[in-house]
């Protein structure tokens, strides 16, 4: 079990004398019985310490003092009690203190429902409030929202995120501490804020959490200029294809290009034998269920399509060119556009001798 495993690695910690507690989204996951897959460790020894009850032990990237371990098949994040100051960019602590204080460790973190701890024995230690706001299905800061959402504006994100893939509400002073503050979200970088939106919209909640960005007006402050068209779908790249935003968010080519295909077969028909064949089940399903088309409907149009790919064809390119008589050329690609279309709507059969005196028949008298 996940929690057996965590309190071993903590127990290590303190059998060389250092305070560890879990803390964070596992322990508030464990609480909701929901699964997680990272674990943070907060404690009172340094980094330099920690790694050497760790050696394998290394520092991550983005370098808060955290120590990353890989044990029992998890990834923990073993982080230094500190105090932090002076945000830079509303968003990373310029200055960090390490303390002794569990408590005062927690007064920097973000919500309550994050800031609840389990110790080596298993028992739950909540200064904050987090487990009564796990009950009352509540987003609250720790502390003052506005001073939380000035420190680090991807916090005004992360709380409409929770409250999306938790289905929780958001408190009232913190509802209107992101109306005030939203403006900052400009200054993210797009890298953090998609971090923040795909969590959003892969969960089961994802239009709620689109209705709450449009409510509180954050589309404008993170381009999504087309949020409020996103509608019937639950799929990630769907969404992204929508909203159209690739000259600011980064993907990688391949998901450039199926947002580019998703949004020409939106225009198209999605049972139609040539856009299927084009364009390929996938790109047309996620396209047909933004247009509230039956899924089930495409998929089996798809799967009776005489042929889903080139090679599916009874005929090569050497068959062509020994037909045609002639050295390779560009006609070869026309010749294959030709023949897929006519197979795809059943006025030619897939077979090499029909296909062949087709050719001889259209082709082969022009030259």
């Amino acid at each position: 079990m996940m929690l057996d495993n965590a309190l071993k690695l903590i127990k290590e910690l303190t059998e060389h004398n250092y305070k560890a507690y879990l803390v964070g989204g596992f322990v508030r996951d464990y609480l909701l019985g929901r699964e997680s897959q990272d674990i943070d460790v907060c404690t009172n020894a340094t980094p330099k310490e920690i790694k050497e009850v760790f050696p394998d032990g290394f520092l991550p990237t983005d370098d808060y003092g955290s120590v990353v371990v890989n044990k029992y098949g998890i990834r923990f994040e073993i982080t230094t009690f500190r105090k932090e100051f002076n945000y830079e960019n509303h968003r990373k602590p310029i200055e960090i203190e390490y303390i002794d204080d569990l408590y005062q460790d927690l007064l920097r973190r973000d919500f309550t429902i994050n800031a609840i701890c389990i110790d080596e024995d298993g028992q739950i230690i909540d200064f904050l409030g987090g487990r009564d706001d796990l009950e009352r299905k509540l987003i609250r800061t720790v502390g003052d929202a506005d001073e939380r959402f000035e420190q680090d504006a991807l916090r005004i994100l992360r709380a409409i995120r929770f409250a999306t893939v938790l289905d929780f509400q958001l408190d009232t002073e913190v509802v209107e501490a992101v109306r005030k503050h939203r403006v900052l979200l400009k200054e993210l970088s797009y890298h953090r804020k998609k971090e923040e939106l795909d969590k959003m919209f892969v969960s089961g909640y994802a239009p709620r959490g689109i209705d709450m960005l449009l409510e509180y007006h954050l589309d404008k402050y993170l381009d999504l200029e087309n949020l409020s068209k996103v509608e019937n779908t639950d799929s990630l790249i769907g969404i992204w294809s929508v909203l159209n935003v690739e000259e600011y968010y980064p993907f990688s080519n391949n998901e450039k290009e199926m947002m580019k295909d998703i949004r020409k077969v939106m225009t198209l028909n999605n049972y139609d034998p040539m856009t299927l064949y084009r364009y390929g089940l996938y790109v047309n399903s996620v396209a047909g269920e933004m247009k509230g088309l039956d899924k089930k409907k495409i998929t089996e149009s798809y799967n009776s399509l005489v042929i889903q790919r080139r090679q599916d064809l009874d005929i090569s390119s050497e068959d062509i060119i020994d037909c045609m008589k002639k050295e390779p050329g560009e006609y070869i690609s026309d010749i294959y556009e030709d023949i897929e279309k006519e197979v795809l709507y059943h006025r030619l059969p897939n077979e090499k001798e029909k296909l062949l005196s087709y050719i001889r028949k259209n082709y082969a008298s022009n030259d």
